[in-house]
């Protein structure tokens, strides 16, 4: 009763069901259903089981923490203290350049690590104060500032955190973590090098200790322009940071050297190394407090200055629709900077370290840091390339070292705050252009770029370009525009390529490889002609213009007259569909010629944009007699997934064009390798898949089948189980040349102990497989005939 109301309503409103009939099949032929609005909505509906499983994944620790045990506590140990021994003055460096206290770095180094490790699916990342961040921070400070002077930087610093973390969070949640896939690996790369090259001009200010007054925060040209400018202007700072600078570059190289020549104690080597931050800055602190122990009020160079003892700055942020308003233009930025560092940073390790992470998830770690962070003072924190480097070399083997580092960082907060008066700023500043100098990608990375795409190579280089001349926000904007820009142009001007057909070998070395035993067999010069039909001749499909690199010395075929095999590059969608097809049109009607050239009864019939010959001119139709006229268009669908109204609607627009042109034909429009049954019911409703004419029988119909009859009797029981889904692993593939010839011989198979079956469906037999049966398909009529009146259909 619901099936015929609902037909007798679309009949009402004219909506025409007919593609659906599935009336006249052929017996015990596979016949594919259509997907429904209502199956892919019950896809989307998410079961008890799948509501488990999403509130289970959100806490990755409770797949391990089970089977926690000594071997890795030991590692987690050594990795947690190595980090946080170097996580303490990178923090308070961090949150300096951040414009705010040092102890807000403490504050944001112990939340981070603190909270990650219960929403981690990497085991290397270290969530804290980075540079990028601290300087889009400290930009964020004192350009709100300017317009809200009653805002301090703390209130500011910990309402971004606020936000960002909960926008990140959300994308989290909802499991949106795939959008950081849009912006690719050059654009990260001129990101991070962009903009450790500007922390870095930015710092040198301090580490000379030019008293003259200046912008760090402008363009990185200026800043370096005005730093050689006031030279002159530096002070004893810089006898503490240069030298601070070459002692920690001179320990790296040192270590680097002691592993090489003695491997045996790589790992002794790599301890120094990695503490070469922690030496440089007790060694430094203790001489300036040498230098300062009677002169506090007065010293000789500038000091870090007192840092609380505590969590002094606890309590619940404030954050009110002003504050967001102040530093709403930028939270695009502040989310794309504490996104994108932590994914490329993860997966970066992921891939070395033989394990995958989790994007969507990595974004709820982010986010609840950085909602939790400023309850205790902490500000926007996100992975840290250089500790989640040493944290990875010291051998962690979860994600719980991050527990063991918020320890050190806690002693750090309650214990060491008196010896922190007098570390050196310029010392500080050293540490972190010593900590950004690894971010800068070396010129093999263009290179490498170069190599695999020009294109992306011009994208990085114009992208740090654009940092060091305007900001890092415009910069991140520009490289993130640029590539989505390629990526449309590539897709709406992707190419398609003709195929034609070439036979062709398998050979090792001078012999070739026989098809079913698999030996090798001489090469065909040495052999006669009849044994190297034998071998392994296959036809194979290869663009007839040799655009794939394919050795232009193979000779490629046109598959046969008339019928053209078209392959699309990219997917099938609004951006390219007229691209496509307009390539598709131009190169048939250059190598095709109209089948009727007097179809035009009187001159006035003609279309205005076909007027035909001036008087006394031949006709341009005789000029191209010899050309074959149009017969069939065969689409390789392979790189398609989805098509969409636009696309469809154009190939209905070319085949209308076609028709009119091959008239009194139609044109056969076959179709390989379309994966996806949305598809088959996008162009199915289009009237595609089925002969151009009302008679099926005037086609022969080409279908792929599979003769399971040689498979393994338990095998064979599954498959049939299976109903649809049938495998060609152990089977040879056969051809059924019509319908009715399948069906009137399924009686004499079965005497002879063979059952057989389709592929495809029988409903839309222009769907095929593959290339090849398409061929046979658009080929097996005998086009030799003369065509009737009427004989096209409608």
């Amino acid at each position: 009763m619901p099936a015929t109301t609902g037909r007798n309503l679309a009949k009402a409103v004219g909506i025409d069901l007919s593609h659906r009939d599935e009336a006249k099949q052929p017996r015990d032929a596979y016949v594919e259903t259509d997907p429904t609005a209502g199956e892919w909505l019950r896809e989307l509906v998410p079961s008890w089981l799948q509501v488990g499983h999403y509130i289970y994944s959100i806490f990755p620790f409770l797949h391990w923490i089970m089977n926690y045990n000594l071997q890795w506590f030991i590692g987690d140990l050594i990795a947690g203290i190595t980090v946080g021994a170097v996580v303490i003055p990178q923090g308070m460096a961090y949150a300096i350049l951040a414009k705010l206290p040092a102890e807000y770095g403490l504050y944001s180094s112990f939340m981070g690590v603190l909270v990650y490790w219960f929403f981690a699916t990497s085991k290397d990342i270290t969530i804290g104060p980075v540079a990028v961040m601290s300087t889009l921070v400290g930009t964020i400070i004192i350009d709100t500032q300017k317009k809200y002077p009653d805002l301090s930087g703390p209130v500011i610093a910990e309402a971004l955190a606020i936000i960002c973390g909960a926008i990140v969070a959300f994308l989290g949640f909802a499991r949106l973590g795939f959008i950081v896939d849009f912006i690719p690996l050059p654009a990260i790369t001129a990101f991070m090098t962009g903009s450790a090259i500007n922390v870095a001009a930015g710092q040198v200010k301090t580490v000379l200790g030019e008293t003259a007054s200046f912008s760090t925060r402008g363009a990185t040209y200026m800043v370096i322009i005005d730093t050689l400018k006031y030279l002159p202007t530096s002070q004893m700072d810089a006898a503490m940071g240069l030298t601070a600078l070459a002692m920690l570059y001179a320990i790296r190289s040192a270590c680097n050297w002691g592993s090489r020549r003695m491997p045996h104690r790589a790992k002794l080597f790599f301890f120094l190394s990695t503490l070469r931050t922690v030496f440089v800055i007790l060694f430094y602190t203790m001489i300036s407090a040498a230098v300062n122990l009677h002169r506090r009020d007065d010293p000789a160079f500038k000091l870090l200055g007192t840092v609380p003892r505590g969590f002094k700055h606890a309590g619940v942020p404030k954050v009110s629709p002003y504050i967001i308003k102040a530093f709403a233009s930028e939270l695009p930025a502040a989310v794309i900077i504490l996104v994108i560092e932590h994914i490329a940073i993860s997966k970066s390790f992921g891939r070395v370290n033989n394990y995958t992470i989790n994007p969507s998830q990595e974004f709820i770690a982010i986010g609840i840091s950085n909602l939790l962070g400023p309850f205790l003072g902490g500000y926007p924190a996100t992975g840290s390339f250089s500790r989640t480097a040493i944290k990875a070399k010291a051998g962690v083997r979860t994600p719980l070292a991050g527990v063991i580092t918020a320890i050190i960082v806690l002693l750090a907060i309650y214990a060491l705050p008196a010896l922190f008066f007098y570390i050196p700023s310029s010392s500080l500043s050293a540490v972190i252009i010593h900590a950004v100098g690894d971010l800068i990608a070396p010129p093999k990375t263009i290179y490498q770029f170069w190599r695999v795409s020009p294109l992306d190579a011009f994208i990085c280089v114009a992208g740090i370009i654009i940092i060091i001349f305007t900001t890092i926000e415009i910069g991140i904007y520009c490289t993130i525009c640029l590539s989505l820009a390629v990526l449309l142009f590539r897709t709406a001007k992707a190419r398609g390529h003709f195929l034609g057909t070439a036979q062709i070998h398998s050979v090792i070395g001078d012999h070739l490889l026989e098809a079913d035993s698999k030996t090798e067999v001489p090469f065909p010069s040495q052999v006669p002609d009849a044994q190297v039909k034998q071998s392994s001749l296959r036809t194979v499909f290869l663009p007839l213009d040799h655009t794939d690199g394919t050795n232009p010395n193979v000779p490629v075929t046109q598959p046969a007259p008339g019928v053209f095999i078209f392959r699309l590059s990219e997917g099938f969608n609004y951006p390219n569909a007229n691209h496509y097809t307009d390539e598709l049109v131009a190169h048939i009607f250059t190598f095709t010629r109209r089948t009727d050239p007097a179809l035009y009864a009187r001159p006035g019939d003609r279309p205005w944009n076909d007027p035909g010959p001036r008087k006394g001119q031949p006709a341009a139709e005789l000029d191209s007699l010899d050309l074959p006229i149009l017969r069939a268009v065969i689409l390789d669908f392979s790189a398609v997934n989805n098509v969409d109204v636009t696309s469809v609607q154009n190939l209905i627009d070319v085949r209308n064009q076609l028709d009119r042109y091959a008239a009194p034909r139609r044109v056969e429009w076959h179709f390989a390798h379309i994966s996806s049954r949305w598809t088959k019911r996008a162009l199915a409703a289009a009237g595609f898949g089925v002969p151009p004419t009302d008679d099926p029988a005037a086609s022969k119909l080409v279908f792929s089948g599979v003769d399971i009859s040689e498979i393994p009797a338990a095998q064979r029981t599954d498959i049939e189980s299976h109903g649809g889904n049938k495998t060609e692993k152990t089977a040879s593939t056969w051809s059924i040349q019509e319908v009715d010839r399948e069906t009137q011989s399924a009686a004499s198979q079965k005497q002879r102990g063979h059952k057989s079956e389709l592929v495809n469906s029988v409903r839309w037999p222009f769907f095929h497989v593959d290339l090849t049966s398409a061929l046979e398909s658009a080929t097996a009529e005998s086009w030799d005939e003369p065509v009737k009146p009427g004989s096209a259909g409608n």
